[in-house]
């Protein structure tokens, strides 16, 4: 099997949102990791979950070391992340893979999304140390030059990971309630504190943010810093890791609590600018979950329709029973919407990134509005697609419960469900985001009409007060990034109708018209061509008649809503 081959929609998307020179660059890693993200990396991912790793906390001898045990399996894995594929060095320098200059950030999460099909643990870890490259990069490329040169490194005994420390016990999500102190030492700063929630404790570079005395209260006295594993001599930095933390997913890779005891950091950027920067590592991170939630949905689709097609059940194949064709098609429709979405995302990024500042805006929303909606969406379907494999799908010997412990981490880690609403909010209230999601998606005659009333419905919503805009809001942030992906599915249907003829795009882009506007009546056409939307294949456009008009309208909002 090759998860590339298995995908109806990756490769197509990838034509219309890539150059010709980048498309062709990308294609032969797509066929490879493809295959290994089927085969090698699955198996390894199996035993790295099945074997987690190890806190050693004391030398034979009685001396403290925190060193991190993990089984071969993931070392393996790692090195198809980190080396033969150069996932975090993609975007920080010229030649991997042999692109002229940095690879386009849609590359590398089509990519990773094919990895995460597999192995989603090592996916953390692999985004927080492209991060703080990029955060680096951002705001003290001199400084950290060394640093950001291990970060994306390539080479087994030069490459370093990153972490990113930001829970404290006391505060959670109030990141203004961090009581870490930082003191000034003259040529650098020590760090006194204890972190709650610290995934890759180890990692070679940490960035972390402690209190800056004199800076002030809450998030404004708040700088970050770097805390490097080794001290400049070379000794091991005062990083106290006291226990790691026994998740319900994610069991490949370590989480622990950390008590920093006086150590060894230096600043990073300017101080009186922290959380903004941390921010800025943040959004990344949520793009990221985002890309994840959506590689769990396709290997949950994958497996449900593998096995309702071997599945007989009264005398034909489950994939061939109306009502588990009505249950597969919705899982199938906001899978594709959902990697539509990431890839927009990404690419808006690479643009926001060579200066562009429209984009950089449409980002700033894009990223909390997938990692809402996605996140919470993966957690169902791969919940649907564990009770579609009926009592097979509860044991472990199989991947689905696997897929439902992990797809519950996406709602979680980088702000809860509720945490990203209020951020979405935040961006339409300062820079009345839906107004740009309007102006730029809403162009399509297919959309207008959708549009026009989310951005009717947005206007409402900053009408009422505070409380009752935070009460609306997780539901109208549902609405937009939905519009969102209708709208890209058309984009690609477009795209596909008029460079191969090809009517599949038109299907999935009416069908989930059609699924948006009623639920509980799935189309006609796309259950007669399910085996097309859910594999691949011809469908003629004429197939893909309109939705009637009463179906593809938007109730206009009440005067309260």
């Amino acid at each position: 099997m090759n998860y590339a081959e298995r995908d109806p929609a990756l490769r197509p998307i990838l034509d219309r949102v890539l150059s010709a020179a980048d498309r062709a660059r990308v294609e032969p890693l797509l066929t490879e990791l493809g295959a290994l993200a089927a085969g090698d990396l699955d198996r390894q991912a199996a035993l790295a979950d099945a074997n987690p790793p190890r806190l050693v906390q004391y030398a034979p001898g009685g001396e403290r070391v925190d060193e991190i045990e993990y089984h071969p399996a993931h070392d393996r894995a790692a090195a198809i992340a980190y080396e033969e594929f150069g996932l975090a060095a993609m975007s920080h320098r010229p030649g991997v893979h042999g692109w002229p200059s940095k690879v386009p950030h849609t590359v590398k999460y089509a990519l990773s999304y094919l990895y995460v099909q597999s192995e989603f643990g090592m996916a953390c870890p692999l985004s927080m140390t492209d991060s703080a490259a990029r955060i680096l990069r951002l705001f003290d490329p001199e400084r950290y030059a060394a640093e950001i040169a291990a970060l994306s490194s390539t080479d087994p005994g030069l490459r370093a990971t990153g972490a990113m420390f930001m829970t404290e016990k006391q505060g959670g999500t109030d990141v203004g309630l961090t009581e870490t102190v930082a003191t000034d030492r003259g040529a650098h700063w020590t760090l006194t504190g204890k972190k709650w929630f610290a995934s890759n404790p180890g990692a070679d570079v940490i960035l972390t943010l402690a209190r800056v005395p004199g800076q002030g209260e809450g998030t404004r006295g708040l700088g970050m810093f770097l805390v490097p594993r080794l001290r400049p001599d070379g000794t091991r930095n005062a990083i106290r890791i006291d226990r790691l933390k026994d998740k319900l997913g994610s069991k490949s890779i370590a989480s622990g609590e950390v008590t920093l005891e006086e150590a060894y950091a230096t600043p990073v950027g300017q101080l009186a600018n922290g959380f903004r920067q941390m921010a800025e590592m943040l959004n990344v991170s949520r793009l990221s979950n985002a890309m994840r939630a959506t590689a769990l949905m396709r290997r949950a689709v994958r497996e449900s329709v593998d096995h309702t097609r071997v599945r007989h059940v009264f005398g034909k194949p489950l994939f061939e029973q109306p009502l588990m064709r009505a249950t597969l098609l919705p899982m199938i429709i906001d899978t594709e919407g959902a990697l539509a979405l990431v890839l927009e995302a990404a690419a808006r990024l690479t643009t926001a990134d060579d200066g562009d500042q429209s984009a950089r805006d449409l980002v700033r929303v894009l990223t909390p509005l997938a990692k809402h909606t996605l996140c919470k969406r993966a957690r169902t379907v791969t919940g649907e697609a564990m009770e579609i494999r009926g009592g097979n799908g509860y044991i472990e010997d199989w991947v689905n419960p696997r897929l439902v412990r992990d797809a519950h981490l996406g709602s979680i880690w980088e702000g809860s469900s509720n945490v990203i609403a209020l951020d979405v909010l935040r961006c339409v209230r300062r820079q009345g985001a839906h107004r740009t999601l309007a102006d730029t998606y809403g162009g399509r005659a297919e959309m207008r009409g959708r549009w026009e009333l989310l951005r009717k419905k947005g206007d409402a919503l900053l009408e009422l007060p505070a409380d009752e805009q935070e009460m609306r809001i997780g539901r109208y942030a549902d609405e937009l990034t939905r519009a969102v992906m209708e709208t890209l599915l058309y984009d690609q249907a477009a795209h596909e109708t008029e460079t191969t003829g090809n009517g599949r795009a038109l299907l999935v882009a009416r069908t989930c018209t059609a699924l948006l506007d009623d639920p509980e009546t799935p189309p006609r056409a796309a259950l007669d061509h399910l085996a097309e939307l859910a594999e691949g294949g011809q469908v003629a456009p004429s197939t893909t008649r309109k939705t009637p008009a009463k179906e593809n309208t938007v109730k206009e909002p009440a005067a309260h809503a």
